[in-house]
């Protein structure tokens, strides 16, 4: 007897599986190259994994100086491009130059930084981080598939952070990140954060004047928050932390490159601040605030929702909250001062040289906090937990 064909419904449902199956695109992880080799990896650091603790659980841990606690369910991005290239050391000036690209790998790789595992590489930042491999070279791939001099010769290594895809192989994303990537991908992110802050201040011990200020009494205590940056860019010629007992080029904190070694594969983590979009000013490493993003829904009950996309129009040198009524700096810590003074009285972000827009045309200044925080933002990649690369923003921006 021959088999009867299977029911529509049947048919459709199959289609529907193998369809969601494949556009999930699963990556697989990367095998060790060996000796000589290079092993590429991508880390949020350990705060990715723990969010922010207010107050901070030890003296200098990084905290929001407003007394904000976040935590991230998600927070994803999707990186591309990873490359190696002959002569980081052209120019002590221009960091952005380098010899041809002998080596790469292109992805692009979709991650949640937030996700922990205990298979993932140990981070370079400390014992709480984690590094997702994702990438592996054995030998100069665009270069005649050379093998990489181990005799202390160091390649320029670069990387690309660009717009999520369905392309894109899904490294370690869960049903909830699958989900929330979908999105990702109709907005046009490039990075996402995805979370929740709790205003902690006014209610720990030590901290209880922190909400003295009326302004801020009828504020939502818990809000969460969804910054979808869109922002891709490209991170050139990155120092090096590894090679801290080396003398550094120029003004460079660190020499620039990775050395193969030829006992083992060296390791290239893409690391991404989470910091840098909650700065108060385009200074590296200047203090964390979340009240400029909670003053959106300042005027809302329950626990709403804030959106980067709010903060357009806000303007950043003299900032309101949802009722237009000015913002004063909030400080739960002493903030540290290394970067620059404490601000005060109505909070103005500071954009260093930076230029204002004055045509209201993105490339050539920043228009309004949006586009403040979305430069800080895209200011986070680097090298091995704190290596400096060379930042070309490829969206409209006054690079």
């Amino acid at each position: 007897m021959p088999c009867r064909p299977l029911s529509r419904l049947v048919a459709l449902l199959l289609l529907l599986l193998l369809n969601a199956c494949s556009s999930d695109n699963q990556a697989n992880s990367p095998s060790d190259p060996g000796a000589g080799g290079v092993l590429f990896a991508v880390s949020g650091e350990a705060l990715a994994l723990s969010g922010y603790a207010f107050p901070p659980l030890n003296p200098g841990d990084p905290a929001f100086v407003d007394g904000w606690q976040l935590t991230f369910s998600h927070l994803l991005v999707t990186i591309d491009h990873l490359t190696l290239s002959s002569n980081p050391d052209i120019s002590a000036g221009d960091q952005s130059l380098t010899g041809a690209v002998v080596a790469g790998v292109d992805g692009p790789w979709a991650l949640d930084l937030s996700h922990s595992d205990p298979s993932y590489l140990p981070g370079k930042g400390g014992p709480d981080e984690e590094a997702v491999p994702i990438a592996s070279l054995a030998a100069q791939n665009r270069n005649g598939n050379a093998p990489f001099a181990t005799d202390g010769t160091r390649y320029a290594f670069g990387f690309d952070t660009v717009a999520a895809t369905a392309s894109a192989l899904k490294v370690n994303l869960d049903a909830s990140a699958l989900s929330a990537y979908q999105t990702m991908i109709q907005s046009g992110c490039i990075v996402d954060y995805i979370g929740t802050a709790t205003f902690r201040g006014g209610t720990v011990e030590g901290h209880t004047d922190c909400n003295d200020d009326p302004e801020h009494a009828n504020w939502p205590k818990t809000v969460n928050f969804e910054l979808c940056f869109k922002s891709p860019t490209s991170y050139r010629n990155c120092q090096n932390p590894d090679n801290s007992n080396a003398t550094p080029l120029g003004n460079d904190e660190f020499q620039r490159g990775i050395a193969p070694l030829a006992e083992k594969s060296v390791i290239a983590q893409v690391t991404l601040h989470t910091d840098h979009p909650f700065w108060d000013s385009v200074l590296h490493d200047s203090p964390a605030h979340f009240d400029q993003f909670a003053a959106r829904v300042s005027d809302q009950t329950g626990t709403p929702t804030v959106t980067l996309e709010m903060t357009q129009g806000v303007d950043y040198t003299a900032v309101t909250d949802a009722a237009g009524k000015p913002l004063d700096w909030r400080y739960c810590i002493d903030p540290p001062t290394d970067v620059h003074g404490q601000f005060n009285g109505q909070m103005a972000f500071d954009p260093g040289s930076v230029p204002h827009a004055p045509d209201n045309q993105a490339a050539h200044g920043l228009r309004d906090y949006y586009d403040f925080s979305t430069y800080d933002q895209s200011t986070q990649g680097h090298l091995n937990s704190d290596g400096l690369c060379y930042v070309s923003r490829n969206y409209p921006s006054p690079n």
